[in-house]
Formats: structure tokens, C-alpha cells, sequence
């Protein structure tokens, strides 16, 4: 199993923050939005679903939180198109 971490602005996998295996960045708006402007996976974790699991951890913060998601990031914003139950964060 993939163990999610939060971090600042960010979703990531692996123990370094700095250096993670993957991660998918955001940016707060002053708005309630967060623009999510990055997903990268390593090598080592490529064709696990990892960059899924973080767009859904994404998702999922910006409900938890009462937000909105701009998907600026060309991954992000396919998955969440290609997602009927993502579809209610989009801002």
C-alpha cells in the first residue's frame, strides 16, 4: 500500500519531503480554489497508480476542506475528466 503524506502545498510519497518518489503540487487561492499545477511519479513507482491516488487525495482535501479544484497540471486534469465522482470539486 502507498502511504500519502501531506506536506506544504503538496501530496507526496516517500520519506523526504524535498525528494519524494511522487507528488502532485497545488496553490491556494485567496478565492477557496486550489490550482493544482504538478504530478510527477519516479521510475520505481511508475505503472502502480500512484499519480491517481494522488489526484483522489487532492480531491478529497478539497472537500474536506470546502474548496475548489483548477486542474492546470495535464494528468490531474485528465483524470479528474475521465471521473464522474470528481466532477463536484471542479471549480
Amino acid at each position: 500500500m502507498i502511504d500519502i503524506k501531506k506536506g506544504e502545498n503538496k501530496f507526496f510519497v516517500g520519506d523526504n519531503e524535498a525528494k519524494p518518489l511522487a507528488e502532485i503540487t497545488f496553490v491556494p487561492t485567496d478565492g477557496g480554489k486550489l490550482i493544482i499545477d504538478h504530478t510527477v511519479v519516479s521510475d520505481e513507482l511508475s505503472g502502480q497508480g500512484v499519480a491517481g491516488k494522488l489526484v483522489e487525495k487532492v480531491v478529497s482535501y478539497a472537500r474536506e476542506e470546502g474548496k475548489k479544484v483548477i486542474p492546470e497540471c495535464s494528468y490531474a486534469k485528465g483524470k479528474i475528466d475521465k471521473t464522474p465522482e470528481f466532477q463536484d470539486v471542479l471549480a
